[in-house]
């Protein structure tokens, strides 16, 4: 049905119908935002195949239910000249007024939300096996699909699979992760999109027209972003506004409809706070509140406009998106010019942490004007790396050395360690304002603190290394037990030799072993190694020697006389530990590992 068939019946009539169902489209040309679903649909209908399950998923309002109805009209379309399935519904066909009108007794339409149980889906598998009435296809729409039990699930699965070549399915759903794998296998998937907010905004400018609404586009901007991608909400919304500005919309009566924050005035409010202007951002805040706008939403519009400044820094294109009006495109790209991502980046993160204490908050406007004045103190403060930078240079040029300023020690603390506090002010910002930083010293102010000298390598070996224990046990001493486990399960010993360790590794060890070994064995050895990864297989990894050990003792156990004369003693008995009190470590090559019983009860735990 046309859009002015739908006009001139809905006056002819006399009852009112929101522009949600007046505008719903009943065609695929109709679909918007939609456009790599339709044309599937489109190649599949031509080359005949067409599926017997589909799965339409996606957030609420995007067309999911409208689109069941489209695909349930395009399979049992039939006109004077076209008696077969086709995506071309311009010429409404002797069943497409009744299927759009959710009244055709072929097309079933089931709230799956208050349908769950396994009873409804007997139903549906007793009623399939009957023709048709008078349609192609009896077509089975079950909405919200999701909510069905398990049980439900479980019984449509052999119908689903296979159902009667009469029968076609097409299920929604706006929670796609709670349907079974069994289920979505057996369906072909249609994810549909979030629509754009320029498309929604075009598409409310045609309703517009067809309604002879006088409508500002700053209002229709408005509404497209607070639909968040559902064309039903951004139709909902403008006929709201419609009759709250008795047929002519304003972006200041949407504004007030929705307790949104003016646009131009958000972008004031971030102007102020990048300046670190915190009054002048406090009296915006509360002017904004004063108005009817909401503090959550304050901060809210205001992070996204952070987050356009800091696309549009990298993507300037992005300016030309049309749901931006002229401050949004103009200011923004001024502010990406000027701000460094530091700041945009700071901001964000603030932000972020700041809204749910503001909607979580019993006096949201005093929590709101908290993270103003954080986001405004912040605004202007140097990084951790620029403040080190800064201290740096200050402290090699004499010109612009910072006076350093320590406290008079008391009689009788010189020497008993109390630390002394220096205070040096570090320039920040264009504007010239300074930081504070306190340092603090541990050593006794009345005497001069000489830097830290790095502890000197040295070529005497301080430990010996002879085999793949030893720096196991090292790294046991240094208390480094994920290191240790990866030495005794990824390396293979080729070759262990004075400060030269010839390895292989398996096929789990990390990137990384290798560079770790060589900087924690100068580390705990305080010289320098040579570790290389070498072409030969090895010997045994130390996990393997032990888990060797294990498998002989537990086999010479067996075979001892008296514990296999307790093993028959009591049927269903088994050794699960073999432990040798007291006994001396085997001597090993340079490829093997000491035995080490307490080592092998640690892995057995």
């Amino acid at each position: 049905m046309s859009e002015a068939g739908n006009i001139d019946k809905g006056k002819a009539g006399g009852a009112y119908r929101v522009l949600a169902r007046k505008y719903r489209p009943s065609d695929f040309a109709g679909l918007i935002g939609q456009e790599p679903m339709v044309r599937t649909l489109t190649n599949a209908f031509s080359a005949g195949r067409i599926a017997q399950a589909w799965m339409l998923t996606g957030v609420r309002g995007v067309g999911k239910t409208t689109t069941a109805r489209i695909l349930a009209r395009a399979l049992n379309y039939k006109t004077a000249t076209v008696n077969q399935p086709s995506v071309d519904l311009s010429v409404p066909g002797e069943h497409c007024q009744a299927i759009m009108e959710g009244r055709h007794p072929d097309v079933i339409e089931m709230d799956a939300a208050s349908h769950t149980g396994i009873d409804d889906i007997r139903d549906i598998i007793e009623q399939v096996r009957y023709a048709p009435v008078s349609a192609r296809y009896k077509v089975y729409i079950i909405d919200e699909v999701h909510m069905l039990s398990t049980q439900a699930f479980n019984g449509l699965l052999k119908t689903l699979e296979e159902p009667p070549p009469h029968v076609k399915f097409i299920f929604a759903t706006t929670e796609i992760r709670k349907v079974p794998i069994t289920v979505l296998s057996r369906c072909q998937r249609f994810d549909l999109r979030r629509i754009d907010a320029a498309v929604i905004k075009g598409d409310l400018a045609r309703i517009a027209g067809l309604e002879g609404i006088d409508v500002e586009d700053e209002a229709l901007a408005m509404i497209a972003r607070a639909a968040e991608g559902s064309m039903r909400d951004a139709q909902s919304i403008f006929d709201q506004s419609i009759a709250h500005g008795a047929g002519t919309v304003t972006a200041e009566a949407v504004r007030s409809m929705l307790g949104l924050a003016d646009r131009a005035r958000i972008i004031d409010l971030f102007e102020n706070l990048m300046k670190g202007e915190v009054g002048a951002a406090l009296d915006e805040f509360r002017a904004q509140y004063d108005t009817g706008a909401d503090p959550a939403t304050v901060l809210t519009d205001l992070a996204e406009f952070n987050h356009l400044v800091t696309r549009l820094r990298f993507v300037p294109s992005a300016a030309d998106d049309a749901s931006l009006s002229e401050d949004e495109r103009r200011r923004g790209l001024e502010f990406a010019r000027s701000l460094p991502v530091r700041v945009l980046s700071r901001t964000w993160q603030m932000l972020l942490k700041g809204i749910p204490e503001v909607q979580a908050s019993n006096r949201p406007v005093s929590a709101g004007e908290m993270v103003l004045i954080r986001i405004a103190h912040a605004a202007d403060l140097p990084t951790l790396d620029e403040a080190l930078k800064t201290l740096d240079q200050a402290g090699n040029a004499p010109t612009q050395r910072p006076s350093l300023r320590a406290p008079t020690v008391p009689a009788g603390g010189g020497g008993n360690g109390v630390s002394a506090t220096a205070q040096t002010r570090i320039a920040a910002g264009a504007g010239g304002s300074f930081q504070t930083m306190r340092l603090v010293e541990t050593q006794p102010a009345v005497e001069p603190v000489a830097p830290p000298q790095p502890e000197p390598v040295t070529d005497a070996p301080a430990v010996s290394i002879r085999s793949l224990a030893d720096i196991a046990a090292l790294a046991d001493q240094n208390r480094d037990m994920a290191f240790k486990v990866l030495i005794k399960r990824c390396v293979r010993p080729v070759k262990i030799e004075n400060g030269r360790i010839d390895v292989s590794l398996t096929a789990e060890a990390p990137k990384t072993l290798i560079s770790d070994l060589n900087a924690n064995l100068q580390k705990w050895t305080g010289r320098r190694w040579i570790v290389s990864v070498s072409r030969e297989e090895g010997g045994q990894t130390l996990s393997e020697m032990e888990t060797s050990r294990r498998e002989t003792a537990f086999s010479d156990a067996r075979a001892d006389p008296t514990v296999a004369a307790i093993l028959a003693r009591f049927p269903g008995a088994k050794i699960i530990d073999v432990r040798i009190p007291d006994a001396p470590e085997a001597a090993e090559d340079d490829q093997q590992a000491p035995v080490d019983p307490a080592a092998d009860d640690e892995d057995e735990n």
